[in-house]
């Protein structure tokens, strides 16, 4: 991690619930993105932990939060439905991104998402929601299919990310990708599976993500896009 971050240890309330969350914020942080992970993972995911690195090295804070409460998390292990609950995730992304609005590190930051399987469709409903908040998503391995109607009305620039060797999630993807009316971009990683293990391929999502986020955060206009929250 960058010797300039800053790194803590968070609660976030959420109205319904209070998550645990890891922040990282860079001395002069250009955007904050959160990471909604989905399908049983936390903020402890390794793969979202070194994307979040690389976004932190190009000088974007990052939110990492579990969207599970330690007992949802619990009755998940053993039902596994709460991880397919997209309006529930969803309302959480948005209880993260409320709360970013009014805390005094970040409440003049443009903020994105990056969503991973669940998670990510849980990110465009977000973004949906939040149309003048959220200025960028990108999706790893995601499933945008499970947003529903909401993918109609995100306007935020969306990149999506599958790898080549997953082939019932690129089909989802594609089809996503063709619902979605705003600017969204599908790239393939080549010889990648759903968990991007292969050799190189994170780092190539890592890379694109950052790279998506510097474009559509870092040249976002604060001063006529991002007014200040009401005090």
């Amino acid at each position: 991690m960058d010797n300039a971050a800053t790194a803590t240890a968070t609660v976030i309330p959420t109205g319904d619930a209070h998550l645990q969350a890891d922040t990282v914020i860079p001395t002069q942080p250009a955007g904050v993105v959160v990471f909604a992970h989905g399908s049983g993972s936390s903020r402890h995911s390794p793969r979202n932990r070194a994307v979040a690195q690389v976004l932190n090295r190009t000088g974007m804070a990052t939110v990492l939060a579990d969207l599970l409460t330690a007992d949802e998390e619990r009755r998940d292990a053993e039902s596994r439905r709460l991880r397919f609950d997209i309006t529930l995730l969803a309302e959480r992304v948005l209880g993260i991104v409320d709360w970013l609005r009014t805390a005094p590190e970040t409440r003049t930051l443009p903020i994105g998402l990056f969503g991973a399987s669940t998670g990510a469709a849980a990110a465009l409903v977000a973004a949906a929601a939040r149309p003048d908040v959220v200025q960028a998503v990108v999706s790893r391995g995601g499933r945008p299919d499970l947003a529903g109607a909401a993918l109609g009305d995100v306007q935020a620039p969306t990149l999506l990310l599958v790898g080549e060797r997953d082939d019932v999630v690129l089909q989802l993807n594609a089809e996503a990708h063709a619902a979605m009316p705003g600017v969204a971009q599908l790239r393939v990683i080549p010889n990648a599976g759903h968990l991007f293990e292969e050799p190189g391929a994170l780092d190539q999502v890592a890379g694109l993500a950052a790279s998506w986020f510097d474009t559509y955060l870092r040249e976002a206009d604060q001063a006529t896009r991002w007014p200040p929250s009401p005090a």
